[in-house]
């Protein structure tokens, strides 16, 4: 079905491999659309709990494919928006999958390779990894992935890396907050399996509450109103029977059924 991805399943875990070594898994029209078209497919299957985005070869993605670029620099304006809103969209369809994410990043992670790592919920990096938001090298601007890349790092560290297009190593990576964890690259998937065997224990439902209830009141004044939702919300959540489950579990000293 793919021709640009593999899907490894194992278990309730599936993950993307980008698998385009030969040019360090960069984006073209057809892995675009993939990823977005793999998104709503796993998004969609009630097998799957957690999402792992990795890239075959040495490198995560080094980004924009050079003939894709030389494509686009021929389009008429409204081709030019056409295929940013592709890429647009695939970003956000990864960053509001309902189930958690998790980037498994080594060696190149630059551009949109930068802007995959920060539209998951969260990401792992060797300690070879290299990102960097370089577009400006090119005299363009890293607009499709700027909110996830802000939402990671924040505005200040923007201003200095959307500007300079300077290389992000894996440990000013950690420090800046664009990954949670680095690790030598023998150590990449166990530090992943560890993340995946933390997320397995929480509720799916509970999951995707909190990651809904995290859009909602992120960047607002904590006023009546941003209260009253968060009462809301953990009375809508307390009345399912996910949380009903996990409550009695708890008192009754057993595994909840979403752990069966």
């Amino acid at each position: 079905m793919y021709q640009t991805l593999e899907i490894e399943r194992a278990g309730k875990v599936a993950t993307i491999w980008m698998n385009r070594p030969a040019v360090f898994n960069a984006f073209d029209e057809q892995l675009i659309d993939e990823l977005t078209m793999a998104c709503h497919e796993l998004d969609a299957d009630p097998g799957v709990r957690i999402v792992v985005l990795g890239g075959r070869g040495k490198h995560f993605s080094a980004g924009a494919d050079l003939n894709w670029m030389k494509r686009a620099a021929q389009f008429s304006h409204d081709q030019n928006v056409e295929d940013a809103r592709r890429f647009a969209g695939m970003l956000r369809t990864l960053s509001g999958m309902s189930k958690p994410t998790i980037a498994r990043v080594q060696g190149a992670a630059l551009g949109g390779g930068t802007g995959l790592t920060a539209a998951c919920d969260m990401a792992v990096a060797s300690t070879d990894a290299v990102f960097s938001t370089s577009e400006v090298k090119f005299g363009i601007i890293p607009s499709a992935i700027s909110p996830y890349v802000l939402r990671a790092i924040g505005p200040r560290h923007a201003l200095r890396y959307f500007q300079s297009g300077e290389r992000i190593s894996a440990e000013r990576a950690l420090a800046i907050g664009l990954v949670g964890e680095v690790v030598d690259g023998a150590e990449l998937d166990a530090c992943v399996g560890q993340m995946v065997e933390a997320l397995l224990q929480g509720g799916p439902l509970a999951q995707k509450a909190a990651k809904e209830l995290i859009a909602a009141v992120n960047g607002r004044k904590i006023d009546d109103s941003v209260s009253e939702e968060t009462a809301q919300r953990i009375a809508r959540q307390r009345a399912t029977e996910e949380a009903k489950d996990g409550i009695a579990a708890f008192l009754d000293k057993r595994p909840p059924g979403w752990l069966a």
